[in-house]
């Protein structure tokens, strides 16, 4: 499933110049790549946010934390984007103060199929 989502992406004339897929200076991708719920989106980027496990050594016991992270997101995905979606990130070069990952893919998408 995931394929067809990524093929048709691949087949939108996209003319956003940092879009890790079609962009004329492809940004590349590094690092980390995290998954997490769209609870924002903004033009040009989305906020992910998603859990995480951090232990405790005193109690012995984990505790679960949620952590938001700030995307870009590529004009090619930005029609099929939309809130609630689950996504995958993926780290690359500062872009600005705050964007230091991009959109790579769509897992789960929230939009009703008719």
């Amino acid at each position: 499933m995931a394929k067809q989502e990524q093929t048709k992406v691949e087949n939108v004339d996209c003319k956003d110049r940092l879009c890790p897929i079609h962009g004329d200076k492809k940004l590349k991708t590094r690092g980390r790549t995290f998954e997490g719920v769209v609870i924002r989106k903004l033009p040009g980027r989305v906020t992910i946010q998603f859990e995480r496990m951090l232990k405790l050594p005193k109690y012995e016991r984990y505790e679960k934390r949620k952590t938001k992270i700030h995307a870009r997101l590529p004009d090619c995905m930005k029609n099929d984007v939309i809130v609630g979606d689950y996504v995958q990130i993926a780290e690359t070069r500062p872009i600005s103060k705050m964007i230091h990952f991009v959109v790579s893919k769509i897992i789960k998408s929230e939009r009703k199929t008719e």
